[in-house]
C-alpha cells in the first residue's frame, strides 16, 4: 500500500493499469486503444553514484504499434526547477534502453503546477533547439470530478484518482461523499483497500478526517481512532475470540498483506495458516502493518 499522498498519485495507475486508457480521453489527451499494459522497472540509473528512478514506468502494447510504447509517470506536487532536467534524461534513457517511443505523463494536485508542469522543455541554445520535451499533464482542470455515486462505483480507480487529483478543491467534499458511497456498495476487502488507498493519498489531515466522518455515514464504520487497515485488524481480533481464533487471526495476517498489496509467497501462506499459537500470530499481525515484504513476518528485530 501506499506510504505518501505523492505515491499515490502514480502508484494508482499501477493497481489498475488499464485506467490510463480510460482517464486519458476524458482529459482530453488521445491514447490508442492498449491490448496489454505492464509495468517496468523505475530504475534508470546508469552509474551509481547518480541515482534516478521515474515514479512509475509502463510499457503499453497496442494495436497497429510494433513493440508498443513506455509510459513514464511523475507526480508533481509544486513547481520544481530541477525536474525539467530530469524528465530530459528519463526519457533520453528510456529511448536509448528500450529503443521504443517513450511518452511522459505528469499528475498534478493542482492547477498552478500542472500549467508549469506542461510547458515545453527546450535544449539547446537560442539558434538551435537539439531537444524538446512536451509532457503531457493530468490535473484538476482536465481530470473529471466525479460526484455521482453511480458513477464512482463504475470506475473505482478513476473515482480515487479524482479525489486526489482534486483535493485542493473547493468542491472535494462532494467528490469524497461519492465515493463513499460507492465503497458502501462493494466487496469488504475490495472497500478497505481503495478506502485505505485514499486515506494515505489525500495527504491533508483535514481532507482524511472528513474522509473518514464520510465513511462512518455510510457502511463503513471503522470504530477507534487509527487507520482503517489498523482499525480493520481490531475488528479481526475481536472476531476471533469467538471458536477458531487462531484461524481468524491467521486469516487477518493475509489480509492485511493482500490490503497493503505485499505478495504472499505459498510457504508463508502455509507457515501462517498452520500456526497456532496466538501470541506468535498476534505478532506477525502487528508486523504485517509495516513490512516490506512477507517474509519479514518473521525475522526478529534483532536479526534485521
Amino acid at each position: 500500500m501506499v506510504s505518501t499522498a505523492h505515491e499515490a498519485m502514480h502508484r494508482i495507475f499501477r493497481e489498475d493499469p488499464h485506467l490510463f486508457a480510460r482517464v486519458l480521453p476524458r482529459a482530453g489527451i488521445p491514447f490508442p486503444e492498449a491490448t496489454s499494459i505492464e509495468p517496468l522497472d523505475t530504475d534508470l540509473t546508469e552509474i551509481r553514484p547518480v541515482e534516478r528512478r521515474v515514479d512509475s514506468l509502463f510499457r503499453v502494447h497496442a494495436e497497429g504499434e510494433e513493440g508498443g510504447f513506455l509510459l513514464a509517470v511523475e507526480a508533481q506536487g509544486r513547481p520544481d526547477a530541477d525536474k525539467p532536467s530530469s524528465w530530459t534524461y528519463y526519457l533520453a534513457h528510456l529511448y536509448a534502453k528500450y529503443r521504443l517511443p517513450p511518452i511522459l505523463l505528469v499528475v498534478c494536485r493542482d492547477k498552478t503546477t500542472a500549467a508549469w508542469a506542461a510547458e515545453p522543455i527546450r535544449i539547446g541554445r537560442r539558434v538551435h533547439t537539439s531537444m524538446v520535451v512536451f509532457p503531457l499533464v493530468l490535473g484538476p482542470g482536465n481530470l473529471p470530478a466525479i460526484t455521482d455515486p453511480e458513477e464512482a462505483a463504475g470506475d473505482l480507480a478513476l473515482a480515487v484518482l479524482s479525489a486526489l487529483a482534486h483535493a485542493k478543491d473547493p468542491g472535494h467534499p462532494a467528490i469524497l461523499d461519492a465515493l463513499a458511497a460507492a465503497l458502501s456498495g462493494v466487496e469488504r476487502e475490495q472497500a478497505y483497500s481503495w478506502a485505505e488507498f485514499t486515506e494515505t493519498g489525500l495527504g491533508d489531515a483535514r481532507a482524511r478526517t472528513l474522509w473518514r466522518e464520510l465513511l462512518s455515514t455510510y457502511t463503513l464504520r471503522f470504530p477507534g481512532s487509527g487507520t482503517i487497515i489498523e482499525e480493520a485488524i481490531l475488528k479481526g481480533r475481536e472476531e476471533g475470540r469467538e471458536e477458531g481464533r487462531e484461524k481468524a487471526r491467521a486469516e487477518d495476517i493475509l489480509r492485511v498483506l493482500r490490503v497493503r498489496g505485499i505478495e504472499v509467497p505459498d510457504a508463508v501462506r502455509e507457515r501462517v495458516g498452520s500456526c497456532v499459537d496466538l501470541d506468535v500470530l498476534g505478532t506477525w499481525l502487528d508486523r504485517a502493518v509495516t513490512v516490506g515484504s512477507a517474509d519479514e513476518l518473521f525475522v526478529e528485530p534483532s536479526e534485521a
